[in-house]
């Protein structure tokens, strides 16, 4: 079982984040970016990040923080704060990074960083997707994984609801 220190190991800032990626390159590691809320994991969510992680060698996953969720989402989100969330998903044995962003997307993130593949949910097109143009300049390429139909947190929290 993981300490929490392991997991929290696994959170980082970006300097952090661009050191390791650094030493990850250097022994020759594909990095794969994907980004979201993950503010009540669901299925879909879970599906979206071991398909990610199959797409290269180390997974970093930048995660909307607080304040952000709270101007894309709306006042009573997120559920979980950000030290929550970011608990969980460096728990993740899929994962390996996991970092917060402030802004309402990560493109900053992303071109500090340049993965090799950016991951984002099929229900997105690449025109769309925040940092697609410039991991493809870079030689990177774009996916759209998979989503399972009629699983999300909204419809999550809505159901609460009823």
């Amino acid at each position: 079982m993981k300490s929490t220190q392991q997991i929290q190991h696994k959170i980082y800032n970006l300097s952090e984040l661009q050191q390791e990626v650094f030493r990850w390159r250097l022994k020759s590691k594909s990095i794969v970016f994907t980004n979201g809320v993950f503010d009540l994991l669901h299925e879909g969510h879970l599906a979206s990040l071991h398909q990610a992680a199959t797409l290269g060698d180390m997974l970093i996953v930048g995660l909307n923080a607080d304040a952000s969720v709270k101007r894309l989402k709306g006042p009573t989100r997120p559920i979980h704060n950000e030290k929550t969330r970011s608990m969980v998903l460096a728990s993740m044995l899929a994962v390996d990074a996991v970092i917060l962003f402030e802004t309402d997307t990560p493109l900053e993130l992303i071109t500090a960083i340049l993965p090799d593949v950016l991951v984002k949910g099929g229900d997105y097109t690449i025109e769309q997707i925040a940092g697609a143009k410039e991991v493809i300049a870079n030689g990177g390429k774009v996916v759209l994984a998979d989503i399972i139909d009629g699983i999300s947190t909204t419809k999550t929290i809505e159901s609460f609801g009823k």
